[in-house]
């Protein structure tokens, strides 16, 4: 099952799981070299990073939301957002290029970190202020700081639709389309409802749900959803998200699918009714 609707684009669990693949290849590798071929997609700009990349080292990788953050040897970070259509490919020596190349990172080990981009709408960022560069981003629902209460508060805070609210980058940092549609049919909570009606008994279960669904995709490697992320598994393990019409596999009733702030959403009217 490849899920190819709404343009998905890659979620917390798969950058999380890209992280974890290439931080293997990565920390430690010295950067000589730094190309781009699509310097629209740069920040500040391709003269800055050029010029700032060669000579220093990889020492971590991490995940912040949806970004990849390479931290350098010189207190500075580069962060990578896929977007729709961006991937990563590790090239050796004599390797075949594959199509799309956008950027170009050379070690001094001979091997290249190539960032493919069909679609070109990837970023990246280099930063010497990494708190500062990710102040508008939220809390990670997958820390410590996330607790029922801190979920309570900004849903409590908010008159919307709870999908759209579970989908502010502001608010919470990683959720998309798939995991959000996943963890409120798991709360069995409609995606329509208004997030400051919900009761306290559903915020907790709903705190239950993000975490659990998250933590399943991860272990999973996150999700398939069209040829630019080809190595996922949750796809099989899917309750909701581009199932519409079929049997839920909870309740057996057909799932249905509606558009919430602008947003395709899918659900089960028996597990999730709007109440």
């Amino acid at each position: 099952m490849i899920i190819e609707e709404e343009n998905a684009m890659p979620e917390l669990p798969e950058v999380e799981t890209i992280v974890r693949k290439y931080s293997k290849l990565l920390c430690g590798q010295k950067i000589i070299d730094f190309e781009s071929r699509w310097p629209r997609q740069l920040s500040p700009d391709y003269t800055a990073i050029k010029t700032a990349l060669p000579g220093l080292r990889i020492i971590n990788l991490t995940r912040r939301a949806k970004f990849i953050v390479m931290h350098l040897d010189n207190n500075s970070w580069l962060l990578v957002h896929l977007r729709m259509s961006g991937r990563f490919e590790w090239q050796k020596p004599g390797d075949d290029e594959p199509k799309h190349v956008r950027a170009i990172w050379t070690f001094e080990s001979g091997e290249r970190l190539l960032f493919c981009d069909a679609r070109k709408f990837g970023r990246i960022i280099y930063t010497s202020d990494l708190a500062a560069t990710t102040a508008n981003i939220g809390v990670e629902p997958l820390e410590r700081g996330f607790t029922a209460a801190c979920l309570g508060e900004i849903l409590r805070s908010r008159s919307r639709a709870i999908k759209t609210v579970l989908l502010d980058q502001s608010l919470i940092a990683g959720l998309g389309n798939i995991y959000t549609d996943e963890s409120l049919h798991l709360a069995g909570i409609h995606p329509a409802r208004r997030s400051n009606e919900i009761s306290e008994e559903e915020v907790c279960s709903l705190h239950a749900a993000i975490k659990a669904v998250l933590k399943e995709a991860i272990k999973h490697n996150g999700t398939s959803f069209d040829w630019i992320y080809p190595d996922g598994h949750m796809q099989g393990n899917l309750k909701v998200y581009g199932r519409k019409g079929e049997a839920c596999r909870t309740c057996g009733i057909l799932i249905e699918r509606t558009v919430t702030g602008q947003r395709g959403t899918h659900f089960c009217p028996h597990c999730q009714p709007f109440k």
